[in-house]
């Protein structure tokens, strides 16, 4: 269904500015805070909000409360975000103000990333101890063994693995199990731990888990535990753990529900406070998947606990018979 003139008028209204051209520039490369924004376009947070409000109410942009944050994105509505999205499509990429915002951007987003490793490198040796923000892991363990099935798989991929817990819970379901982490020191810790358990169908790799190093439609199984809420762009994540399940293999996402504790984005280098139903649906519908089930893990109410979200997903493509076995680069 297309717009009526008085919508369409009122966007052309909206993008009638420069600041604001920039700002759906900007939130075309992914969602961003005011915070952020201002820091890149250099103008005062008053100033950003109040573009950023014209342009939500033109509906050509969308924003989501997070705690004190607020993240804006483009519009979800099909037919909003494809007029935003023409709009940045006709803009000059070698424009000067596109081009030096474009690289505040990197530059933020490599803080924000050299932020987490540090945060990483310096507490790897007690890393499972602080995770300890919500009900008891081995329920939290349990309940993903239920979601991933009995088994057995051919290969699974573990994305953030850490201390490399989740290699050794898996192990014994699956010829082969391989964590991905961009931490030197995290994975120096998971093969201690590895080595320890005498699990030998497992190794690890330095990767990113934006891009990751695997052969595609190679894995039966894929987990995400606890990694998406230091991420700033976590669908890209669940994009790439997609693109990494063979067909009919199974993604299991581990994260918290949506809650209030903003100390952790200092204490804890956490980018988001936890992840919705909806919000997660539709990552995981964009990825291509099928959203199988949700299981929410809700600590006693005296222990003032996170609750844990168990999102599990299924590759739409068939499992043919007899097909053959891929090489996952173990």
């Amino acid at each position: 269904m297309g717009f009526s003139v008085d919508h369409a008028v009122n966007q052309m209204k909206a993008a009638g500015d420069e600041t604001r051209i920039r700002l759906l520039a900007l939130l075309q490369r992914g969602e961003r805070t005011v915070k952020e924004l201002t820091e890149i376009l250099g103008q005062s947070q008053p100033r950003i909000s109040r573009h950023l409000k014209v342009l939500a109410e033109a509906g050509l942009v969308a924003r989501s409360p997070e705690g004190s944050w607020v993240y804006y994105r483009l519009s979800d509505e099909e037919a909003d975000r494809a007029v935003a999205l023409a709009i940045v499509k006709g803009l000059d990429a070698d424009d000067a103000r596109l081009k030096r915002d474009g690289e505040r951007l990197r530059s933020l987003r490599h803080q924000n990333r050299k932020a987490a490793e540090d945060y990483f490198a310096e507490h790897a040796e007690r890393w499972d101890a602080i995770r300890s923000l919500h009900v008891p892991e081995r329920q939290v363990e349990m309940a993903m063994l239920e979601q991933a099935g009995a088994g057995p798989f051919r290969a699974m991929l573990d994305i953030g693995t850490g201390t490399g817990r989740m290699l050794e819970l898996f192990s014994e379901r699956c010829d082969r199990v391989l964590g991905i982490d961009l931490s030197p020191a995290m994975l120096s810790v998971a093969r201690a731990n590895l080595d320890r358990a005498a699990i030998e169908n497992a190794r690890v790799r330095l990767g990113d888990v934006l891009n990751l190093p695997v052969i595609r439609d190679s894995f039966d199984l894929v987990v995400i535990h606890q990694v998406l809420h230091f991420l700033e762009e976590p669908e890209r994540a669940i994009t790439e753990a997609a693109a990494a399940l063979a067909a009919g293999g199974r993604l299991l996402i581990v994260d918290f529900a949506p809650h209030e504790l903003e100390a952790l984005r200092e204490s804890q280098a956490h980018r988001r406070l936890g992840f919705s139903h909806a919000q997660m649906k539709k990552w995981i519908g964009a990825a291509g998947l099928r959203l199988e089930a949700v299981e929410d893990l809700v600590p006693e109410a005296e222990s003032g606990g996170l609750t844990v979200t168990i999102w599990t997903a299924l590759d739409r493509r068939a499992v043919h018979a007899g097909r053959g076995k891929a090489e996952v680069g173990l």
